[in-house]
């Protein structure tokens, strides 16, 4: 477990009317519709787990070091994190920590945040973790050496405007924040090499949210989908301390867009959808810290 004496000072509040807005590529825009800055931890959260949540360790055979029972983690999110969160996230991390005797703690926030712009795309964490790199905030940011410094476990993701993907151009960019595969591919490299250089912390990256039909066009959703599978299946390498939670396939149910019934009024998850799957983000967690990240579900699904 990190020094817990960093958990305060990395606590921020999210921003209750900050918004993350896609460029020119029909994404729409993000707004932060989640909880404040918040920790799960064994019986310190609201509400009771999902009396249907299976919060029974798994026994699958384990292909990495158990982290410990004491493991921290901090998830980075803007607003479809927050509604996901809010489904339930920290009542089944307590009710697990409670049936495992463990107490695993989980602490949320907005990343990036003010004043860096709000946007957490590919380009965004190549840009505050790996050119900027460092011991000293960018742009009122934590880089990467702070944060492995405090947390165990570090959970990221990408708005819903990073599904607005245009083609490519044949010029690859890595310092572009053009949203194109060959961007993002020569981005999540850079990331990936930079991840590798904190092998005790282990890293968890959500495929990205989907948009909505009526927010994208088939183009640009083939596109997304793609990318996020090339993501899991060439990016991603067994043995290593990254890991993919792949919620786009349950946003979309493997197709191209976030789906009716899972889409608010706009690309933002319901509140339905949010407590069906803040179990299995909790049980993708769980496996993970536990060992069991190259051998569990990428959905977190049985």
């Amino acid at each position: 477990m990190k020094n817990l004496a960093w958990m305060g000072a990395l606590l921020a509040a999210v921003l209750a009317a900050a918004g993350c807005t896609g460029d020119d590529d029909g994404a729409g825009t993000e707004t932060d519709t989640g909880t404040d800055t918040g920790t799960a931890s064994d019986g310190d959260a609201d509400g009771d787990a999902d009396s249907d949540a299976d919060t029974d360790s798994d026994s699958d055979t384990e292909t990495a070091s158990d982290m410990g029972s004491a493991t921290s983690v901090v998830f980075l999110h803007h607003s479809t994190g927050g509604v996901i969160w809010d489904g339930g996230v920290a009542a089944w991390i307590d009710a697990y920590n409670t049936a495992n005797a463990k107490t695993y703690a989980v602490t949320q926030r907005a990343y990036p945040d003010t004043p860096y712009p709000w946007e957490n795309y590919p380009y965004d964490y190549w840009n505050i973790w790996v050119r900027n790199a460092g011991s000293a905030p960018f742009n009122g940011q934590d880089t990467l050496e702070i944060l492995t410094a405090a947390y165990d476990v570090i959970v990221f993701k990408h708005c819903f405007p990073v599904s607005g993907v245009g083609p490519d151009t044949g010029s690859p960019d890595i310092a572009s924040p053009n949203k194109t595969q060959e961007n993002y591919k020569l981005q999540y490299a850079a990331l990936k090499e930079k991840l590798h250089e904190f092998p005790d912390t282990r890293f968890i990256v959500w495929t990205g949210a989907a948009l909505r039909q009526s927010e994208t066009d088939a183009e640009s959703a083939a596109r997304a989908k793609a990318f996020f599978d090339w993501v899991k299946n060439e990016w991603d390498e067994p043995g290593d301390n990254i890991f993919v939670w792949d919620f786009r396939q349950l946003e979309t149910d493997g197709g191209l867009y976030l789906t009716e019934e899972h889409a608010s009024t706009d690309s933002h998850p319901n509140t339905t959808f949010a407590a069906e799957v803040a179990p299995l983000f909790g049980r993708r967690l769980a496996d993970v810290i536990e060992g069991r990240g190259d051998t569990g579900s990428l959905t977190g699904e049985d």
